[in-house]
């Protein structure tokens, strides 16, 4: 179907530029904080207040692009909004609280997020909640979706939903990349015009790392460019029902890099030159494909992209996006490293007014 290549395109294109202006302006200082709230005032007069942070916008609009697109993928074979959004609730409600507890308990830090933890949280689970919608929900309204079809829904969206994600790091200077002047030569001459350069002293790249103002291999656009790549691949794959080749396809292009990525980063992963991150990603590969073969299902027919693309308007569906937006922006944004400290005053050149307006008229007159 023709539209199902344009609806492709598109979105390439889209992500092309909002990966490109990524790749430009994050690195930079004033990309890091997206707004201060005053929280107490100290006897000095200063207030201390709450930062939130780019990296939870990004995080939040990763997150919703993410289920939008799950949603329309599933919408596209006229599977019933209700199941769509149970699935997604039940996944988010065990990959968000992962992103953090798999994080604190690998690199012993309370204040950061995984986002390989909780890909891996939900690709272990994803299969047996679908399976037991499928037993409860799906008996009991009479629809049986298969879960060969929703996990290629989920790995698809979720390559795409990380790629963007990744913007987030790039903001936040985390899941930074090794300093370009102890890499291998060959690094150092592929990457010497096409690297990252991050300023600003609250950037985890420099107060973990001490590399702001350094030369250091761009991993994070690398993986934006990777897995948005093969999100793409892998919404055509599903579109033209290939749901295994989509499921697989994202999975292993997704895991395969976690693991070569990360001997191209210098963050703290935890102990060891192998990361616990790479170990979930070498179980992933093998684990996918036993589910493949376990909920094997025969090729089914052509998804309706416009179908899918007219079930997200609707207004349970688009109050569901809001509220997840809200929610993974709350939780993910509020910066628990940084904090402000701001004062406020008069500016004097403003017109007076009240009592002031009658004194200056006074004096006019």
């Amino acid at each position: 179907m023709m539209i199902n290549e344009l609806f492709i395109l598109t979105l390439a294109l889209i992500l092309a530029l909002m990966l490109l202006w990524g790749f430009s302006a994050l690195p930079q200082e004033k990309w890091q904080i997206l707004v201060s709230m005053p929280k107490m005032k100290e006897e000095s007069g200063i207030w201390k207040g709450i930062n939130f942070t780019y990296y939870g916008l990004f995080t939040a609009n990763a997150y919703v692009a993410a289920v939008a697109i799950m949603f329309a993928l599933l919408g596209s074979l006229a599977v019933p909004m209700y199941i769509s959004m149970v699935e997604a609730a039940v996944i988010l409600a065990v990959c968000v609280p992962a992103s953090r507890i798999i994080a604190r308990l690998v690199e012993k830090q309370p204040n950061t997020f995984t986002v390989g933890g909780a890909s891996f949280a939900g690709l272990v689970t994803a299969p047996w909640v679908f399976w037991l919608i499928n037993q409860t929900l799906g008996k009991g309204a009479g629809v049986q979706v298969p879960v060969l079809t929703s996990l290629a829904a989920l790995t698809s969206s979720y390559a795409l939903g990380e790629g963007i994600g990744r913007l987030a790091c790039i903001s936040f200077g985390c899941c930074y990349g090794k300093p370009l002047a102890k890499s291998h030569p060959f690094f150092q001459k592929l990457f010497e015009k096409r690297n990252f350069i991050f300023f600003g002293h609250t950037k985890k790249v420099a107060y973990e790392g001490g590399l702001d103002g350094q030369k250091v291999i761009p991993i994070q656009a690398i993986t934006s460019i990777i897995y948005t790549g093969s999100g793409l691949l892998g919404v055509y794959l599903f579109l033209n029902g290939y749901y295994a080749a989509a499921f697989l396809q994202t999975l292993i292009t997704t895991q395969a890099w976690r693991i070569i990525s990360e001997f191209f980063r210098a963050d703290y992963r935890g102990k060891g030159d192998f990361s616990a991150y790479q170990i979930m990603g070498m179980i992933s590969v093998p684990y996918a494909v036993f589910i493949s073969w376990w909920f094997a299902i025969p090729h089914l027919q052509n998804a309706n992209i416009v179908a899918g693309l007219r079930s997200l308007w609707n207004p349970v569906m688009i109050l569901f996006l809001q509220f997840l937006w809200m929610s993974i922006f709350l939780f993910t944004g509020r910066s628990q490293v940084t904090e402000a400290a701001m004062s406020f005053h008069v500016v004097r050149t403003c017109p007076p007014s009240g009592e002031g307006l009658q004194r200056a008229a006074l004096e006019i007159q």
